[in-house]
């Protein structure tokens, strides 16, 4: 799911984007349709900016925030936020286009605004990525400027674009952190042009030093709405307690990308995404061990990863049970599809995605007991932001059939909520729980000792609910599977101390679990010890690391 609002991994959209209280509507008796003057946006591309013409969606956000003083962070203005989009198919250096903020918005048409003083920005995203990774240093945006607005009565309000967004910091090498790059042949073959899978690599304390030694690998899979960058943010990697210079756990942690186009690819393989679980498990992790003297066994290979990140560590382990050694997941995207995020949409439902049987909204975003956004004012926001990259669309890039178009059928319709039974019979081969339950006579004692999963009892998007249907299958069917829901937790302080279940924090605990599998299966093997090297050989894999 997505990252969050702090440090610890998962929420992609601004909750006051989707759920600050929106501007009061117009007055009884005006009407938004024809009236002469209603509001538009003159959008000017300054020649300055851009060297050629260029194309992307035009987003204009509107707010009435207090302050002047406004950080943009994601690239929305935060407050009580309202975004209009458009699709620019052509913008020269100089030129200007109009935008009709009533076609495409969220909440509301913007002529339903009242009249008042509003800050005001637009931005062209140029790589159509906005949705997952928000602004990044290939959009173009304009100042954000405070305007009064009569959105009813209005000349067309100017705004220029004359400055790129923030670019992402350069993953340059460290003395600690290794940058990979290595283009898939299953994923380039399928996509018909280079394809690259990206990673960190976090060396341990004295890795340098010996170089002899071989290394078991811990595998972190990022949640929705970041990248492999997380290698390089080392106040995150200690919070999480990932033994990063730890000299007691001497491990290698490998950051993984899981971005894609279509949003989060949770490395599984997809008709629309590509094959990227096999291309990790027979291409990237491969070279992976070669290049860092990892121990290319499977009990020196280990899994975690937070909400999409959670789902996909899973997902690796149960559909590649003897190869991983173990999975860590918290807070994992829904794991049974008879509660996703709430909603039923196993073969057989009727259940409406935005609304319950008794006719009341579904929430979807929740914190400290209080609703802050409905599924539909979550999934009527991500779509004005794009019509892929986000998280809800991004589940169907992964679990979806092909549609006519090219592009992935939709669960839902995104105007009534109401379910698909043909895309939601098609989801059921990546139903964790179903998985399990149809195979266990045969995954059962492969994954024994290798399940760890651990969501918060109040998870901010509802995620409790399917792990406690698959901790209860787990449960019936004798698992030695580990499977907590931990009171009073969300999606956003999970990780943080919590006695006595981790009192020196949940990243602490993973830690010390991976090693201490690790070391168990070392002794009880002696021939393999960390200062030898693997059995067999492996042909070389061609890539690189910078």
């Amino acid at each position: 799911m997505h990252r969050l609002l702090v440090l610890v991994l998962a929420l992609a959209l601004p909750l006051c984007c989707v759920t600050a209280p929106a501007p009061p509507a117009a007055p009884a008796g005006t009407s938004a349709a024809g009236s002469a003057g209603r509001l538009r946006f003159s959008v000017t591309l300054a020649r300055e900016i851009a060297p050629a013409p260029t194309a992307g969606r035009l987003l204009v956000f509107l707010s009435d925030a207090a302050e002047d003083r406004v950080v943009l962070g994601s690239g929305i203005i935060p407050g009580k936020t309202w975004v209009a989009a458009a699709e620019i198919a052509r913008i020269a250096p100089g030129e200007t286009v109009e935008l009709d903020p009533d076609r495409l918005a969220y909440p509301r048409p913007f002529s339903q605004a009242r009249p008042g003083s509003y800050l005001l920005m637009a931005l062209l995203d140029t790589d159509h990525n906005y949705a997952y990774h928000s602004a990044d240093g290939a959009d173009v945006r304009s100042p954000v400027v405070r305007r009064f607005l009569d959105p009813m009565h209005t000349k067309p309000v100017e705004l220029t674009l004359t400055r790129h967004a923030a670019a992402p910091e350069a993953l340059a090498d460290t003395d600690t952190v290794k940058r990979v790059e290595l283009e898939s042949p299953l994923l380039s073959t399928f996509w018909g042009r280079p394809i690259v899978m990206r990673a960190g690599v976090v060396l341990p304390a004295g890795y340098d030093s010996e170089p002899t030694r071989r290394y078991p690998a811990v595998y972190n899979i990022h949640g929705f709405g970041t990248d492999h960058s997380m290698a390089w943010r080392h106040g995150y990697l200690n919070m999480l307690g990932l033994g990063v210079g730890d000299a007691d756990h001497p491990m290698v942690q490998v950051f993984l990308d899981g971005s894609c186009a279509g949003g989060h690819h949770e490395f599984a393989d997809s008709v629309n995404n590509g094959p990227w679980g096999r291309a990790l498990v027979e291409e990237l992790i491969p070279f992976l061990e070669q290049r860092f003297r990892l121990l290319a066994q499977p009990d020196a290979r280990f899994l975690t990863g937070h909400s999409s990140g959670g789902w996909s560590s899973l997902w690796l382990q149960v559909t590649h049970p003897d190869f991983f050694g173990g999975t860590w997941s918290t807070a994992p995207d829904p794991v049974d599809f008879r509660s996703f995020m709430g909603v039923n949409v196993t073969p057989g439902s009727t259940e409406n995605l935005y609304r319950r049987a008794d006719g009341t909204p579904r929430n979807l975003v929740r914190m400290g007991g209080h609703g802050l956004a409905t599924f539909e004012q979550f999934a009527r926001h991500e779509r004005v932001l794009g019509e892929y990259g986000g998280q809800l669309a991004s589940f169907e890039w992964v679990f979806s059939p092909r549609g006519p178009a090219g592009g992935p059928l939709e669960l839902f319709d995104r105007q009534t909520g109401e379910l698909h039974p043909e895309v939601a019979r098609a989801w059921q081969r990546y139903d964790i729980r179903r998985l399990l339950e149809d195979s266990w006579a045969t995954l059962g004692p492969q994954l024994r000792g290798k399940l760890h999963i651990v969501t918060g009892a109040a998870d901010t998007f509802h995620l409790d609910e399917p792990t406690a249907l698959l901790c209860d299958f787990l449960r019936r069917v004798g698992s030695d599977a580990t499977c907590e829901l931990i009171p009073g937790r969300d999606h956003m302080d999970l990780y943080v101390a919590h006695p006595p279940e981790y009192p020196n924090g949940l990243g602490a605990r993973i830690t010390q679990e991976m090693y201490a599998r690790f070391s168990a299966h070392q002794a009880a093997a002696p021939g393999a010890s960390a200062g030898q090297q693997p059995s067999g050989k492996r042909p070389p894999i061609r890539g690189r690391s910078r």
